[in-house]
């Protein structure tokens, strides 16, 4: 039940048919007793900083969660972003402060690695290939980075952006391989979609699947269904996956814990959570 003492946490992001959280978040507060609710809020891309400038103006919300296409472009309008979210070049969490000021932080990277390696696939000493290096693609990346990759090759439709990474992974990690300008998927360990391809029937597969070997991981970010056409084709190639929402629930004990509200293990969110496709 919303009330006039409930918290409000703002889902950023457009089109909103997709969204998953609040099915997570949701249930997991009304479990807790916690007078919180997550309600998604479609904002198209002109709009964005005026949308977001006014919302915070509210009285009664703690932050935001922010997902595509508007990661990248809330970095700027933060008054402090963390390091994660400076080398990632993208935000998907605002926190407002009792100081009127708004503090972005990012969690996707970490939630997807988590979930990979929590699956049995190590990232230390990888070849990883994420295509997609906006602002999902551009967290994973650097999570990845972090977790001990050997070579990250990036891949994106505007080269600018694919370079734009490579130059903060490199700056960040030196003794990391940066290549970017291929989507071929051969030969590496790890594939990654963080591009939206997968949302809309018809789309094209992100990659060329039969250059994808069946001991290659494949990561998906698209939650439009679960087991994408994209994680469809892996799997029916043997290779192991792992499905969209598996980074949020790896990264919403994160996400509680930025925003002031416990913590949860990722076990105990799907035990409550109410996913529907």
């Amino acid at each position: 039940m919303i009330s006039g003492k409930t918290t409000l946490i703002a889902h950023l992001g457009y089109p909103t048919e997709a969204f998953k959280a609040p099915m997570i978040y949701n249930p997991w507060f009304d479990r807790q007793g916690i007078d919180a609710v997550v309600v998604p809020m479609g904002v198209k891309p002109d709009v964005y900083a005026s949308v977001l400038a006014s919302l915070f103006q509210l009285t009664n919300i703690r932050g935001a969660l922010v997902t595509m296409p508007h990661k990248i472009a809330t970095v700027a309008l933060m008054d402090e972003v963390t390091p994660t979210a400076r080398i990632a070049g993208a935000c998907n969490a605002i926190l407002l402060r009792p100081d009127g000021t708004l503090r972005g932080d990012q969690f996707d990277g970490a939630g997807f690695v988590r979930g990979v390696e929590r699956k049995g696939r190590l990232f230390k000493g990888t070849r990883v290939l994420v295509s997609g290096t906006g602002g999902v693609g551009s967290a994973i990346a650097a999570s990845i980075a972090a977790a001990g990759a050997a070579e990250i090759a990036l891949f994106d439709v505007s080269d600018a952006s694919a370079q734009a990474l490579a130059g903060r992974l490199r700056e960040h990690y030196p003794a990391l391989t940066v290549r970017t300008g291929s989507n071929d998927p051969a030969g590496f360990d790890v594939v990654v979609n963080a591009t939206p391809l997968g949302m809309k029937a018809g789309d094209p597969l992100p990659f060329d699947i039969d250059r994808i070997g069946p001991d290659t991981f494949v990561g998906e970010v698209v939650m439009k269904s679960e087991y994408t056409p994209l994680l469809q084709a892996a799997k029916a190639k043997g290779c192991a996956v792992q499905v969209g929402t598996d980074m949020l629930f790896e990264m919403i004990p994160a996400y509680l814990e930025f925003f002031g509200f416990g913590t949860a293990s990722p076990d105990d969110l799907r035990a409550v959570a109410q996913l529907r496709y």
